[in-house]
């Protein structure tokens, strides 16, 4: 039997921590969070989310068209779409900026947890392209985000999120 007595140097140390590294965080970056933690995650606010909100905004059956703003409401934890929640999006368009009255309005899931709102053709504010989605209502902690678009071309953004209950999570802030 022959035996091979490898001289540990500083590329094979490297390379053997390098390879820890990997192993240790793959499972991290190839499952989702829920996969991980056997529970979905709740959506962090993002920051600048609640830039120009403003409570109360009226219900609306679109705010323009041209873009269309849609995604599926979730619960953390069982991950369950939710109905019924109230939805508030904003943006600045071609009729006018995020606090022209009308770019912004609010919609309810449906029974899928999903929402819709088609609005006028999103322009950048600040240098970028952006909506504005905001939940504020009882029974899940508030949440803000402002996701940006792509390119101000885009016609659509689908946007999920994972709402925490009130009682667990606290409000948040945006």
């Amino acid at each position: 039997m022959t035996v091979t007595i490898i001289q540990p140097n500083r590329r094979i140390l490297l390379l053997g921590v390098a390879a820890a590294g990997v192993v240790g965080l793959l499972p991290r970056y190839l499952l989702p969070a829920n996969a991980q933690s056997g529970a979905l995650a709740a959506t962090e606010t993002m920051r600048g989310g609640a830039n120009n909100y403003i409570p109360g905004a009226p219900m609306v059956d679109n705010l323009g068209t041209g873009f269309t703003a849609s995604g599926i409401v979730r619960e953390a934890g069982s991950g369950k779409p939710l109905r019924n929640l109230r939805i508030q999006i904003w943006a600045a368009t071609e009729r006018g900026g995020e606090r022209e009255p009308s770019n912004r309005g609010s919609v309810v899931t449906d029974a899928n947890g999903r929402y819709r709102l088609d609005i006028s053709p999103i322009v950048p504010q600040f240098g970028q392209p952006h909506i504005h989605i905001a939940y504020d209502d009882p029974g899940f902690a508030t949440l803000f985000l402002r996701p940006v678009l792509n390119s101000r071309h885009d016609k659509s953004m689908v946007t999920d999120f994972v709402l925490a209950p009130a009682a667990a999570n606290g409000a948040r802030q945006g």
